[in-house]
């Protein structure tokens, strides 16, 4: 079983997107066993809370079920589970450094360092922008780049 984490800072918007969209990819290839799929924020200020409303409008007119995930930190414990940390954004390596101080087995990468032609840019955070659409956009070219690597 390949176990996935995406995050983003207060995990109410990006990486739950990128959570409900990737587990939609997987079960749409009939692989939902092979894989574990979660989301975790660098913060706690969000802790507990659901995706941000308008996260969970733009997954739904898609058709993508945001699920019932509720906000919640990034671990240490979380470095040992999982077989790939994926980040929304080069800030969040920053961030995460106070949780996982190292990577000795190359776990973090950002979710768009699976699109070349997206050029190893962050995904904008659609809390700051509005724009949760770009956000959908730029998640489906990672989420297709990740998806192709297994």
């Amino acid at each position: 079983m390949t176990r996935i984490l995406f995050v983003c800072l207060g995990n109410i918007c990006r990486s739950q997107m990128a959570e409900a969209m990737f587990r939609a990819m997987v079960q749409e290839r009939g692989e939902t066993d092979r894989y574990e799929i979660d989301s975790a924020g660098t913060s706690d200020e969000e802790h507990g809370n659901p995706i941000y409303p308008p996260a969970r409008q733009c997954l739904l007119s898609h058709g993508i079920d945001p699920g019932h995930h509720r906000a919640r930190k990034i671990t240490a414990a979380d470095y040992d589970r999982f077989d790939y940390i994926i980040l929304m954004e080069e800030a969040n390596r920053r961030q995460l450094r106070r949780t996982i101080a190292d990577d000795p087995e190359g776990k973090i990468s950002l979710l768009l360092d699976y699109a070349p032609e997206a050029d190893h840019r962050n995904i904008a955070d659609p809390w700051y922008t509005g724009d949760f659409e770009a956000t959908y956009n730029d998640l489906v070219i990672g989420l297709k780049g990740l998806i192709a690597t297994f």
